[in-house]
């Protein structure tokens, strides 16, 4: 097996809602299914995993699948610092996976957010976005832009914008070895178009380099007792297990951040989201208002269309009867008149 740098290591981050088929995404990728899937509402990933796949005559594929971050089964925030340990050296893309098969929902709009808060707006730079369900689209013969068309929600819209566009379609069912090919082959080319714009550099902020750090000194520390001379084997073994407690102690300070900043988010987000739950209740009040002013006002026209529609079928004399009448003149003997 030929040797391969670290430049030629790609890691993906799947991130998602529960059911969408991030790890069925991950197997496709991967070209064999070792991330469990399976269909259902309940998700089967509970933690972060990392495998591993070598693209023919490319580059050594790294994804990284996590559980939806607002599922309510695990600890978000547990789960995302154990993601950045796993992707050390960066992150190359993040895949924002979606469903054509349900609705775009709360959840997928706050992980969305929540990426934002924790790494900031550059994070965007890295995103992809994947629609799963590609068969169901298929079988309707329907495209993604059809599907897109369709009141596609404001937010959904508004990630793409962010994300440039980037998106592909994915049918995780199809048993078409060349459609399977066609797919990753897309998706690896968007990977790659994404780590040029970024000039070949993987995504890294002030979590990925302090946890990198803290585990490179916690790693030469150990190994530095491997071969000292001087202490016993108790003396060594209490040291380490001290060593491995203060790196403990990090990652849960760290996690402590994450989970303050999760909540600050979610904090932001539920008054966005009752700002608007307020401002789309008054628009439809404003419209009752306005549509039974309309009805009032559409009503007194038919009445007065009824009127004149009934004013002019009379026959002629009683119509001019009506005329005078309304004039007031009273008729003269049609001999006086000669």
């Amino acid at each position: 097996m030929r040797e391969i740098s670290s430049s030629e290591v790609k890691t993906l981050v799947l991130v998602g809602r529960t059911g969408n088929g991030k790890s069925a995404l991950g197997n496709s990728i991967l070209g064999r299914r070792i991330f469990k899937s399976k269909a259902g509402a309940a998700g089967v990933t509970r933690i972060c995993e990392l495998q591993r796949t070598i693209i023919r005559n490319g580059p050594l594929i790294n994804v990284i699948d996590t559980p939806g971050l607002y599922d309510g089964t695990h600890s978000a925030s547990k789960e995302i610092v154990k993601c950045i340990e796993m992707a050390k050296d960066g992150i190359h893309a993040i895949l924002m996976v979606f469903s054509v098969r349900t609705r775009f929902s709360e959840e997928e709009y706050a992980t969305f957010l929540a990426l934002q808060a924790l790494f900031g707006h550059k994070i965007v730079d890295y995103m992809i976005v994947v629609f799963t369900g590609g068969d169901v689209l298929e079988e309707n013969e329907e495209t993604l832009e059809d599907y897109l068309g369709y009141e596609c929600p404001q937010p959904l819209k508004d990630i793409l914008i962010l994300c440039d566009n980037r998106k592909v379609l994915f049918d995780n069912n199809t048993k078409d070895k060349e459609k399977q090919l066609r797919q990753v082959q897309q998706l690896l080319s968007i990977v790659n178009m994404v780590i040029s714009h970024n000039g070949g550099k993987p995504f890294t902020n002030e979590l990925f380099k302090e946890l990198k750090e803290n585990a490179k000194m916690q790693e030469n520390q150990q190994k530095s007792f491997d071969s000292v001379e001087g202490y016993s084997e108790a003396e060594i073994s209490r040291i380490k297990i001290q060593l491995q407690q203060k790196y403990d102690e990090e990652i849960k300070r760290m996690t402590d951040m994450v989970e303050l900043k999760l909540k600050e988010q979610n904090a932001i987000l539920k008054k966005i989201l009752e700002e608007e739950r307020v401002a789309r209740l008054k628009i439809e009040e404003n419209y009752k208002s306005y549509k039974m002013k309309s009805n009032g006002e559409i009503g007194r026209l038919k009445q007065d269309l009824v009127e004149a529609n009934r004013r002019t079928s009379l026959p002629f004399p009683l119509n001019l009867l009506n005329i005078f009448s309304e004039r007031r003149r009273p008729l003269q003997p049609l001999c006086h008149i000669l």
